[in-house]
């Protein structure tokens, strides 16, 4: 059921805007405000799906209301009711904020019209906030040792800026987690967050799925592509294993960050995008550029702050906090209870050779649980964790 809020002074209006409401769907709850600072107060205790708000009213104009609302109820969709020497007016109102705005007498169409949108968008931020929270879950930084806790400071302050990020670090050490809080934290967060495995596309296909291809490009393009680069406009495009990107799409990357622009494979159509760049890599890139293998340029442009993800053998104290949290996560993706450790399983934990860091951990773990006995005991380390 949406609630929708009418604030309006005129009785008549308020009416006519009700009875519509009423009529064109009888899930909407329609309350109504007789003027502005009653109409705040209601939004100050209620949560709306949309308000409809007068422009001209006594104690409180529509502008007024709409400045409040914005600060304490950001995301509720404003539409304001304009009377024809009000347009001036109405248009500043939606660079304050306000979805749209209708004029007296309202047009019915138009009415329903700007309504359904309005909620449809309302709709939108709802479910967009429940998965950036269910993302936020799935990518839990856990730990509170130095290094752990250095990297969370120093993304606490990298990310509200849009600097570039190169992270390195061993396999499993969770350089994608890395990756995704800072996006989360940025001011991009509302936008895309796209994902390239540079390790996983072969060379000849790395500079179709970064940049995208026109139809014809070549055997199997049978029609026009955007790439990552496109898709993740306005968002963080991260590069994942960066170090094992070919030299040509290196070039194009770099003159991608130059000039803010890509071109797709077989066009020399040029497209601006606004992308924020998150890299990561297992590899020693300096010893990669001595080689000739990575461009020097293209690194310097990558690594403007240099984020080091410890392997799990260098931040032994996390792992008790891992184990808990892979226990509490696998129980509830699999519907069973969540089993305890023994101080001397956990122990026995802490003392293993970790080569595939925490992504090793968690396998552990998992199998634990599922051969294990109700408590993990040290027996079952020594049984089903070592290699």
């Amino acid at each position: 059921m949406s609630k929708i809020l009418i604030i309006e002074d005129e009785a008549a209006i308020r009416r006519v805007l009700v009875k519509i409401l009423s009529e064109e769907n009888s899930d909407y709850q329609v309350s109504e405000a007789v003027d502005g600072l009653s109409g705040l107060e209601m939004i100050k205790k209620e949560d709306f799906d949309l308000v409809l708000c007068d422009i001209k009213m006594p104690k409180m104009d529509g502008v007024e209301v709409l400045e409040a609302a914005m600060k304490i109820k950001p995301e509720t969709p404003f539409v304001m009711i304009s009377g024809h020497g009000d347009l001036d007016t109405a248009v500043n109102t939606m660079r304050l904020g306000a979805y749209d705005y209708i004029s007296k007498p309202p047009d019915l169409n138009r009415l329903l019209n700007t309504v359904r949108n309005a909620l449809d968008k309302k709709e939108l931020v709802t479910e967009n906030k429940r998965l950036k929270k269910k993302v936020g879950k799935n990518f839990d930084m856990v730990g509170s040792s130095e290094g752990i806790t250095k990297i969370k400071d120093m993304i606490e302050k990298v990310a509200p800026t849009d600097a570039r990020v190169m992270i390195t670090g061993p396999n499993g050490t969770g350089k994608e987690l890395v990756a995704h809080w800072i996006h989360q934290k940025s001011d991009r967060s509302s936008g895309p967050m796209v994902e390239v495995n540079c390790a996983a596309i072969p060379s000849e296909l790395i500079e179709s799925e970064l940049f995208g291809h026109v139809k014809g490009a070549f055997t199997s393009a049978v029609k026009d592509r955007a790439g990552k680069f496109e898709a993740a406009n306005k968002g963080t495009i991260f590069l994942d294993e960066v170090g094992d990107m070919s030299l040509s799409a290196q070039a194009k990357v770099l003159r991608a960050l130059q000039e803010n622009k890509v071109s797709r494979v077989g066009s020399d159509k040029d497209i601006k995008v606004d992308v924020r760049v998150i890299a990561a890599t297992n590899k020693n890139l300096e010893e990669e550029i001595k080689k000739g293998n990575f461009r020097e340029d293209l690194y310097h442009r990558l690594a403007v702050i240099l984020i080091k993800v410890p392997a799990l053998n260098d931040r032994r104290e996390d792992i008790p906090m891992l184990i808990d949290h892979f226990s509490t996560k696998i129980a509830g993706e699999q519907g069973s209870v969540k089993k305890k450790f023994s101080e001397k399983a956990v122990k026995l934990l802490q003392e293993y050779n970790w080569t595939g860091n925490i992504r090793e951990l968690r396998n552990v773990v998992e199998r634990l649980l599922i051969l294990g006995g109700d408590e993990i005991t040290e027996e079952d380390v020594r049984l089903f964790a070592t290699k």
